[in-house]
């Protein structure tokens, strides 16, 4: 089987401006992301039909618009775009203010039921084959109570529903949001799947956004991706309530002693 090309050939006219186009145009529709690495120039020369030449003008052309960064030695590289959402000391600051945690969740709601309504509506066959793909790997690390395939799998998933919606915009700022879930600061899934249990919930609200999303029904992905994190903060604040009940309950054995 040959191996899938995602690139176009090229015409003969302003060639190596036909390249740069193509790949821009990929990484605003959010095709390629950041640190995603280009194929090596002879892969591009055959996947575009033009010479390693003009594929290396327009790789130049790239890193000189701060698009893309080439490694000697490792290859071409899609420049970090849209940085950092938060600095590390706003982080840091963050971390030790933990109120601060429910004002994420409450703008992941609306952006990830937006984006999940506009996929139900936009979903491409592609794009629900790769969301059909993602929720077959969640079942099976929950099955297998694979913990880290099963993390991994979350952040797929949610970056394959916002893919969906085709909306350029929510695709980069969202990515930005998924790198602060990805620090733990401000998601704890180990603490999440402690309350929830066998993590069986979490699953099933998973799977009710895809298949929401696979049945073209916007309503019911909107209200799948609330309800998912109404769970999520519901769960924390049940959790954190329950350790200051598990404080004060040791503050007075001590005392009582």
């Amino acid at each position: 089987m040959s191996k899938a090309n995602p690139f176009e050939p090229v015409g003969h006219e302003t060639i190596a401006d036909a390249v740069v186009n193509q790949i821009e145009t990929m990484i605003v529709d959010g095709v390629l992301k950041e640190g995603h690495q280009l194929p090596s120039e002879r892969d591009l020369a055959l996947m575009m039909q033009v010479s390693r030449p003009k594929i290396r003008e327009a790789l130049q052309l790239l890193e000189e618009r701060g698009l893309v960064t080439v490694r000697h030695g490792e290859g071409a590289f899609i420049a970090s775009l849209t940085g950092s959402a938060m600095s590390p000391a706003l982080l840091e600051l963050y971390a030790r203010h933990g109120e601060t945690f429910y004002d994420y969740l409450e703008y992941r709601r609306e952006q990830e039921a937006f984006a999940a309504r506009l996929a139900a509506f936009r979903a491409t066959p592609a794009d629900k084959q790769r969301i059909a793909d993602i929720m077959e790997a969640l079942q099976h690390s929950w099955e297998a109570n694979d913990q880290d395939a099963s993390l991994q799998a979350d952040f797929n998933f949610h970056t394959a529903i916002t893919d969906a919606s085709q909306n350029s915009t929510l695709i980069h700022m969202m990515a930005s949001i998924y790198d602060l879930t990805k620090s733990r600061i401000f998601y704890n899934r180990t603490f999440l799947l402690s309350i929830d249990g066998s993590g069986k919930r979490l699953l099933e609200q998973h799977l009710e956004i895809g298949n929401a999303v696979l049945a073209g029904d916007a309503e019911r992905a909107d209200h799948a991706a609330r309800s998912h994190l109404d769970f999520v903060e519901r769960s924390f604040r049940e959790g954190q309530q329950q350790s200051l009940r598990e404080i004060k309950a040791l503050k007075r054995q001590q005392l009582s002693r």
